[in-house]
């Protein structure tokens, strides 16, 4: 573990909310000597196209204390001193069990404003991951209104060959009238994103998905993967149909990863993935200095 460092305070005001930021000079990224503050300044300037996307989401987190080069964990419940302020929701849950062994609740917080994505940065949040579904203002789950696959490459299979099978699900999906958004996740694969009408519940959308992946394995096998067994995917691409099953996160579009460099899931052109496709170097994870510059140019991919 780090060191002990003095803690250093910085207050704030953030759509009106006051806020104590603490350790600003701290590195979150060691290879790259990348700080709070630019974590955080990250996240500001992003938050006008990234905030959208969380919007009624219950959000669980990874979370670096002292920064990639040491340990995270994950939290789904809100931190005690979580402020008045910030948004929670009780969502009920058949994956967390009292002592009785009845079902539990989950008390997640939801990201709706600038004020609640910076307080949760502050708290070391790299990470938010969210579900393919909203909140109603009471908690209650809704059907998913999104659809995602995850590719995931075995190696040495990359970025290259993720592209390639997300040109089979473009096309796949779209004999059935669903338009895709390709994200690269910032860590190893691509994530493709469909916008579903919510008349479809959790396990529905995640066995259309399995339909899919089994469907393009089978005319696809020596590229496309269906199974979970990580022996069978040597060179392939899983394509994750379980990411849609409720319990289930995705890391957010325009979230940072916790990795040796300020990675970002970062939505991406189709032209951009058609040229990954044809060449190793053709399509690469971006940084957040790059996500920010094709924010300001490019606007919005993911609502594109």
């Amino acid at each position: 573990m780090a060191p002990e460092q003095q803690r250093s305070e910085t207050r704030v005001e953030v759509d009106g909310r006051v806020l104590t930021l603490v350790n600003l000079e701290k590195v979150m990224y060691p290879r790259t000597g990348t700080t709070k503050a630019e974590v955080l300044h990250y996240y500001a300037q992003v938050a006008p196209v990234m905030l959208p996307h969380l919007a009624d989401r219950a959000v669980t987190r990874i979370r670096w204390p002292h920064g990639t080069g040491d340990a995270s964990f994950f939290e789904k419940n809100a931190p005690s001193g979580t402020p008045p302020w910030v948004r929670t929701v009780a969502v009920p849950t058949t994956g967390s069990r009292s002592a009785s062994g009845e079902d539990g609740v989950l008390h997640f917080p939801v990201v709706d404003s600038l004020a609640t994505l910076t307080w949760l940065v502050n708290l070391a949040a790299l990470e938010l991951h969210v579900h393919q579904w909203t909140v109603t203002r009471t908690g209650r789950p809704r059907n998913p209104d999104r659809l995602v696959v995850d590719l995931d490459p075995g190696e040495p299979a990359g970025l290259m060959e993720c592209a390639q099978v997300a040109l089979l699900v473009r096309e796949r999906l779209a004999e059935d009238g669903l338009d895709t958004v390709p994200v690269t996740s910032g860590s190893k694969g691509l994530h493709l994103y469909a916008g579903l009408d919510g008349g479809l519940t959790h396990e529905e959308v995640r066995d259309y998905a399995k339909e899919i992946a089994e469907e393009l394995e089978a005319s696809h096998r020596s590229l496309v993967v269906s199974q979970m067994t990580k022996a069978r995917r040597g060179g392939k691409v899983f394509l994750d149909w379980s990411q849609n099953t409720g319990s289930k996160t995705t890391i957010a579009p325009y979230s940072l990863r916790g990795r040796e460099t300020p990675t970002v899931a970062a939505p991406r052109t189709w032209e951009e993935v058609e040229a990954g496709a044809e060449d190793v170097l053709g399509l690469e994870h971006l940084r957040l200095d790059e996500v920010l510059a094709r924010v300001e140019e490019l606007g919005d991919l993911f609502d594109a």
